[in-house]
């Protein structure tokens, strides 16, 4: 009995899905998350401690002042366990699926929820951290530029903020048009660099003034209400600096991955040593900041010290060589997912040009937002809350017990469900101090001043 031959139109049919799976590539090859595998262990390190450390560990003694010495402690550490441990499941779970990776967040959300639900689950959060983050970069950004410029020259005009915000974005008119996630590996190593140093040069200059003469350290707040809607506050602060959890998964596509050797080693590897880095930033910077200067210190560290004047225009000069690589760190996972609508779902072909005109449109965007509204930090601190804690502290804890379905009451039930719990009291409470601090920035504030 002899073989049928196929028809013409199984050919055409072949044909076709060959050809579906050429351009589905060719897009993959495209995209900045997946276009360059070529990462080892020591990128992932240094693009943790980049998405990790942001400028906000110089907010941390000020956040110590507000919490006090127990709970503030206890805060810190806390928040540094639970976020390795939700850290470790998500470099886990970036495999889990034999022959599959899900190289970005929102991918482990929909095998997590389905399709639909796990995409309006994950992205609207992750998409609040990453642009609300490069909004507050631009304005760091501006911000130490011009605290660089009054210390070096404090007799010259003075010049406004709104300028300083534009020379930092006008780098990233040019930064972000580097095509992919691999590209940014000097920036983003400068960047590290850069964070392990201002924080050095914070608690070693704290240290060498020493402890303040009038030095006091119980709460400022006059009231009971003042001092807990700044502990409120205070938390949101920490749960700020712990967010580089959204753009984690992408930076693991970026590793090579086989079945005998899964790109969980290396990244694993990595991210143990970006936390013995995040834990020598934080730790020092957040105790000695607050042991020398009790609750008179200022909301960035940089500011109470002053003196001697070369080394803390230096360390800001730091803030702004780092703020530069963590911005585009954020912002590849956004320009990922601006240039997959546009090519994928409003079919437009993948060229430089839609690159060139869809990345400058953002920078634009974020450096408008950072111009209008200079205390976003607090703003952050409201919407953030809501986006923040979620997608560091329990969101792996939730999809963890969605797809491994662990045992009721073991271990790791527990462990989960006892993160879950804490990452859900700071996301309705953190906010509330947030709000608070709004209120009080815009009271006076004038647009464009």
């Amino acid at each position: 009995m002899g073989t049928q031959a196929p028809s013409g139109n199984d050919y055409a049919r072949n044909n076709s899905y060959e050809e579906k799976l050429a351009q589905q590539k060719a897009i993959e090859d495209w995209l900045p998350i997946t276009s360059s595998r070529n990462a080892t262990w020591w990128y992932s390190a240094f693009h943790n401690v980049t998405a990790m450390v942001g400028a906000g560990v110089l907010s941390l003694p000020y956040a110590m002042s507000e919490l006090g010495w127990g709970p503030g402690v206890a805060v810190l550490v806390l928040s540094w366990i639970i976020t390795l441990y939700t850290l470790w499941q998500m470099v886990e779970m970036h495999e889990m699926v034999p022959g599959k990776r899900f190289d970005r967040y929102h991918e482990l959300g929909q095998h997590a929820f389905g399709e639909k639900l796990g995409l309006y689950i994950v992205v609207p959060q992750q998409l609040i951290c990453e642009v609300g983050v490069c909004i507050v970069y631009m304005v760091t950004g501006g911000k130490s530029l011009k605290k660089f410029h009054d210390t070096v020259c404090s007799t010259c005009k003075q010049i406004k903020l709104t300028y300083f915000i534009m020379i930092f974005a006008s780098v990233h008119f040019v930064l972000s048009h580097l095509p992919n996630f691999h590209s940014i590996s000097g920036v983003s190593l400068a960047a590290a660099v850069m964070s392990l140093s201002y924080s050095t040069i914070a608690w070693g200059a704290s240290v060498a003034k020493g402890v303040q003469p009038d030095v006091q350290y119980g709460y400022k707040a006059k009231t009971a209400t003042g001092t807990v809607l700044n502990f409120f506050s205070a938390l949101g602060d920490v749960a700020f600096a712990y967010a580089g959890h959204n753009v984690v998964l992408e930076i693991q596509a970026t590793i090579p991955s086989t079945p005998e050797k899964p790109s969980k080693g290396p990244m694993w590897r990595g991210v143990v040593i970006a936390y013995i880095v995040v834990a020598m930033c934080y730790f020092p910077v957040a105790l000695i900041g607050y042991w020398m200067f009790g609750n008179s210190i200022q909301d960035n560290i940089l500011i109470s010290l002053e003196k001697p004047a070369w080394l803390i225009a230096m360390a800001n000069i730091f803030v702004v060589v780092h703020v530069i690589g963590s911005y585009q760190v954020y912002a590849m996972p956004v320009f990922d997912m601006i240039e997959t609508v546009l090519v994928k779902k409003l079919h437009f072909r993948p060229t430089r040009t839609l690159r060139f005109i869809a990345r400058n449109i953002y920078v634009v965007f974020t450096m408008f937002v950072g111009i209008t509204f200079p205390f976003f930090s607090g703003l952050l601190g409201f919407f953030g809350g809501f986006a923040f804690s979620p997608t560091t502290y329990f969101l792996p804890c939730i999809i963890w017990l969605a797809i491994y379905k662990p045992r009721k009451f073991s271990l790791s039930w527990w462990t989960n469900w006892i993160c879950i719990i804490l990452g859900v009291l700071l996301m309705v409470i953190s906010p509330i101090g947030g709000l608070r601090q709004i209120i009080i920035q815009a009271k006076d504030y004038q647009f464009y001043s």
